[in-house]
């Protein structure tokens, strides 16, 4: 079997067992707190893994866009989230398209984007679910407040083709609290107007163990709670010892003593420093700060570090975020321990529309 110091690097690198450890702790706490999962498979975009997260309990996925949904309905996977605002006639042709062949949900924060999904698929002989993705303090997209929800709300239950089906956001982080105080309110002017959600959905991997506190939401979507990086276990979801995915790179230079280069740049380490000092841990060198990355080089600083490694050595790195991480990749190797499993392709790698 084939060991993972004879691979060719750059490369990433999946621990399956702590994949698996991962999914299962998250689970366990959803069933725990009455909580439904629909992960979101932007983190690692391969079927196998969201398969395997609806074998253990979630009721259905989130994609981000249409691409990544139409890689994963093909694979066999029937129940679909898209929280993004879809416009333009190509994307909605195939959104309906799509439609035809699994069981989807969309979002939207304006009138704007409600007329399009009607348009589509007025007389189509589907009915389209459509959540009002809600601001509830992340500064993103999103109605603004909880009247505006309503408003929308009606906008949809009106439109041939629609159903209004919730209530959809993506909270800042450490503020549930606030968000579930939006959505408490919100839901109750939906169900003072004979529009009850059916679906109130919410995200986010760093406050996922307080999801229990969020008693509004029917769903949660976390995304990066699979893999974890170095920001989650900042953020204390998980240890270094639960990070399942690292960039495995080779020392090609030493030219100072204080000063090792990778042959991991930022087209295999992303640029996200997310606060954090540097762009990676390296596990093997703790101590050591990769300073800057240029295409193919990633500088690391060695003066705090007693050990030091040799040209030629290699090294296995934390991301800080690994979400782009996995899409600067065609492919990932899964490994156990020291042992090689497999490489597969990421099959939703790149699938920005």
């Amino acid at each position: 079997m084939t060991k993972i110091h004879e691979l060719d690097t750059p490369v990433v690198l999946i621990d399956l067992d702590r994949v698996e450890a991962n999914l299962k702790r998250a689970q366990d706490y959803a069933d725990a707190n009455g909580m439904k999962l629909r992960p979101h498979i932007k983190t690692h975009k391969l079927p196998q893994f969201a398969k395997r997260q609806m074998e253990l309990g979630a009721i259905g996925i989130t994609c981000q866009k249409i691409g990544e949904a139409e890689v994963m309905v093909e694979a066999g996977i029937s129940d679909i989230l898209l929280p993004y605002n879809i416009l333009g006639e190509p994307k909605l042709k195939r959104l309906l398209a799509l439609a035809r062949r699994a069981s989807l949900k969309v979002t939207a924060d304006s009138t704007t984007t409600v007329d399009g999904y009607s348009r589509t698929f007025a007389g189509s002989g589907l009915t389209l679910p459509v959540l009002v993705e809600c601001d509830t303090g992340g500064g993103r997209v999103g109605v603004q407040t909880p009247e505006a929800a309503l408003a929308l709300a009606r906008h949809i239950a009106a439109s041939e083709g629609l159903r209004f089906a919730g209530l959809m956001t993506y909270p800042a982080k450490g503020m549930a609290t606030e968000a579930n105080a939006w959505l408490e309110r919100a839901a109750a002017l939906l169900d003072e107007a004979g529009l009850k959600p059916e679906i109130v959905s919410t995200g986010g991997t760093p406050d996922l163990w307080r999801s229990k506190d969020n008693k509004a939401a029917t769903e949660y979507r976390p995304g990066t709670y699979i893999y974890l990086d170095r920001f989650e276990v900042k953020e204390g979801v998980g240890g270094f010892e639960d990070c399942a995915l690292t960039v495995l790179a080779t020392v090609v230079s030493r030219p100072t003593e204080d000063r090792a280069v990778l042959d991991t740049g930022s087209k295999s380490l992303t640029s996200d420093t997310l606060g954090l000092q540097g762009f990676g841990r390296i596990a093997e060198y703790p101590d050591a700060v990769i300073v800057s990355l240029s295409e193919e080089h990633g500088v690391v600083d060695l003066s705090r570090s007693a050990a030091r490694p040799k040209v030629g050595d290699m090294v296995r790195i934390v991301p800080n975020h690994v979400c782009p991480v996995t899409n600067l990749f065609d492919e990932v190797t899964f490994v156990r321990g020291d042992d090689v499993i497999e490489t597969v392709p990421v099959a939703a790698r790149g699938k920005v529309a």
